[in-house]
């Protein structure tokens, strides 16, 4: 019981006297004070268990002194009691407004005062009790529902990217298909129109003086123009299914679907077939010039890991980053943009003395608030209006590095100057490095 602490406030000293020693034979650790205002000081330092407070008290009576003490976020929570000669009815309601848990009217027994005194703070211990309790589940529903997010972002994931995946594989095939079937038609009707103009040619040379109906239609098809022009066409339609054919393999590489163990594969490729993929949206339109890429690629050995993931990685970056610029179109005007080019920047390299690879997407854009910068990972967090973003890319994006392939995603920003993102990834596995990029990464992360 000494280490209960409780307080009585009574201007009468011999109360608090007989009062003080009821208490302390109990083994309660007890002060006393004569007045609200020493109780309200005296709460300033020390804070009891329970108070029992006397109500007719001069300068300020218990009711006021009840009210402050309840008034104060501190002290709200410790229980009151009152001791009072008034037993009338609205002097009782008066103080369990005010906050009061019991009275006490004078005179009073020993037994009562203990009875009332111990039910009291077994209510107020039970109470802190609970409050610990529901805290403490509180952190544990949270920490449950994180890891439910988590699981949601992995489904969402892992969906997304099998649905892709096969989605893709079908479109291939049904593009490679007859894609072969023309690419093989174009070679052969190169060396047909090839052989046919050798042909008209010799032809041409040896009758050099065809009869007039010939040379009618000669001019009216342009056969000067066609014989010229036809093996141009020809080579526009092999570029064009080898744009094909590459679109393709961009779409192949972008979505593989390696969700069973790593496997060794180039940055590079992965960056170039989400460029790839993105191309519709990094081109001019009514209200920007096309945004320019940079890429900064430097000597980075293959790494083991899962490419599609990766890729999911890169396109949400840079889709935010385009985003960001389709908005900044509708507020700046398009002579601005052609002085001050929209851009975005792809930096690869191996750390220093490290066995860490970084991978740096940087932008020229409108750079994030602090505030933003601070939540750009948390799970369905999104400044985009209604319809227009999850909140899940950034948040997918982390778990994918952080989580899958145990490296770091980070982002700097400053408004008016861009943002960049920083991945850094392992060349071996966690658990056989000998280096932590932590003290590098700040100095590369600086947004330009």
């Amino acid at each position: 019981m000494k280490d209960i602490e409780l307080l009585v406030v009574d201007d009468t000293v011999a109360n608090l006297e007989v009062i003080s020693e009821i208490l302390s034979s109990a083994r309660y650790n007890v002060s006393a004070v004569t007045s609200g205002k020493r109780a309200l000081k005296q709460l300033q330092s020390q804070a009891p268990a329970l108070i029992l407070l006397d109500i007719q008290m001069p300068e300020m009576d218990g009711f006021e002194t009840c009210r402050q003490i309840k008034a104060n976020p501190n002290t709200a929570g410790i229980p009151i009691i009152f001791i009072t000669a008034l037993s009338d009815a609205e002097s009782v309601v008066k103080g369990f407004a005010l906050g009061a848990v019991d009275y006490i009217t004078k005179p009073f027994r020993k037994t009562e005062l203990l009875a009332r005194v111990r039910t009291q703070l077994n209510l107020y211990f039970l109470t802190e009790r609970l409050e610990e309790q529901v805290i403490n589940r509180t952190a544990e529903l949270k920490t449950t529902l994180e890891k439910l997010q988590q699981s949601q972002l992995q489904i969402v994931q892992s969906e997304k990217m099998a649905t892709l995946g096969n989605l893709v594989a079908g479109v291939a095939h049904e593009i490679n298909n007859p894609l072969g079937f023309l690419n093989g038609s174009v070679n052969n009707g190169k060396g047909y129109v090839q052989d046919l103009l050798e042909h008209l040619a010799l032809y041409q040379q040896h009758c050099p003086n065809p009869t007039d109906v010939i040379q009618d239609h000669a001019k009216e098809i342009d056969l000067d123009f066609l014989s010229e022009d036809l093996p141009k066409l020809l080579s526009s339609m092999k570029e064009a299914t080898n744009r094909i054919k590459d679109i393709s393999t961009s779409l192949r590489t972008f979505s593989r679907t390696d969700i069973d163990h790593k496997i060794s594969a180039n940055l590079h490729e992965g960056l170039d077939s989400t460029l790839m993929i993105l191309k519709y949206r990094l081109k001019a339109n009514e209200h920007r010039p096309a945004i320019k890429i940079v890429k900064e690629y430097g000597n980075v050995p293959v790494i083991n890991c899962f490419p599609g993931q990766l890729n999911q990685v890169f396109i949400n970056i840079l889709a935010n980053a385009i985003d960001m610029f389709d908005e900044m179109a509708q507020k700046t005007t398009f002579e601005t943009f052609e002085t001050q080019p929209q851009t975005i920047t792809i930096q690869t390299e191996v750390l220093s003395e490290t066995e860490w690879v970084e991978v740096r997407i940087r932008d020229n854009g409108t750079g994030m608030t602090d505030e933003v910068e601070a939540r750009v990972f948390d799970h369905a967090f999104t400044t985009k209006g209604v319809g227009q973003g999850t909140g899940l890319g950034l948040a997918i994006a982390h778990q994918i590095i952080t989580e899958t392939h145990g490296g770091k995603l980070t982002a700097e920003s400053a408004l008016g100057k861009g943002s960049t993102f920083a991945i850094q990834l392992p060349l071996a596995e966690p658990s056989k490095l000998n280096a932590d990029p932590t003290t590098i990464a700040p100095s590369k992360l600086v947004a330009r």
